[in-house]
């Protein structure tokens, strides 16, 4: 599938990782409008990129584009959408983290196909894993192409997959503690991240295989009864491990329903 046109306002992180992915090649779209902001990245896209085009500003991106991704910070959200003139029935897909689905509507003001969705920068390598809500076939299609999409069938489904994406800064940190660690027990740094970092990935491909069993069999799997992986697991179930992550994950979903944990 192909879409002619495609325009970002808002002009970070997650805008440059999905044009990257966009128009690797094969490319998807012929056309990629961006906001002028952020200045460098999008005259760095502009540069690297023939289909880019910098416009004059966010109504520019909208008038130009089939397909509108709203990718700005929720703060100015509401401030940035109420300014701009949508075209009814115009594709818009929102990137805009813990922002409910009726109060973008609302702001957009035109009846339009609104569709939220939570692309990772992993989409730069065509590599991410994008939840999508509500199901849309040329959306889900476009996120397929960066990697997968996996549609929601609900706003429930949607915000606990946004709760569970909110591990990733912790996935580092496990990583980062475990070489702390090593390092403060005498062995180099950068020894044990060379060491951490392929037993991660190796991890995680092995979890993401073709027909993998469930995780926690995968967990049985790699702990050996008596052993040390068995040791440590123990000790981060019973010494509270699993009760911060699971609180963590509590409030994180409370704060994306906009509720009190």
């Amino acid at each position: 599938m192909h879409v002619n046109s495609i325009g970002f306002v808002g002009t970070g992180a997650i805008t440059e990782a999905m044009v990257r992915g966009l128009l690797a090649e094969p490319a998807y779209a012929s056309e990629i409008h961006v906001s002028p902001r952020s200045a460098h990245i999008a005259a760095t896209l502009a540069d690297e990129f023939a289909a880019v085009r910098v416009a004059g500003d966010n109504q520019d991106v909208v008038d130009r584009s089939d397909m509108v991704f709203l990718a700005i910070r929720p703060q100015v959200a509401e401030e940035v959408v109420r300014g701009l003139s949508f075209k009814a029935g115009q594709r818009i897909v929102s990137v805009v983290a813990a922002t409910e689905r009726q109060a973008l509507l609302d702001w957009i003001g035109a009846d339009v196909h609104l569709v939220q969705a939570i692309p990772l920068p992993f989409v730069a390598s065509r590599q991410g894993v994008t939840a999508v809500y509500p199901p849309d076939t040329a959306v889900a299609a476009l996120f397929d192409t960066l990697g997968t999409a996996v549609q929601c069938q609900s706003r429930k489904e949607y915000d606990l997959l946004a709760a569970a994406s909110a591990v990733m800064s912790t996935y580092f940190g496990v990583m980062e503690q475990v070489t702390v660690w090593l390092e403060g027990s005498g062995l180099e740094r950068t020894k044990g991240q060379a060491y951490i970092a392929p037993l991660f990935a190796s991890l995680a491909q092995k979890a993401n295989s073709p027909g993998t069993e469930p995780f926690s069999a995968l967990s049985r799997e790699f702990a050996t009864k008596g052993g040390l992986n068995e040791q440590v697991l123990s000790d981060f179930e019973k010494k509270g491990g699993v009760a911060a992550l699971t609180a963590a994950l509590d409030g994180v979903l409370a704060r994306i329903e906009g509720r009190t944990p």
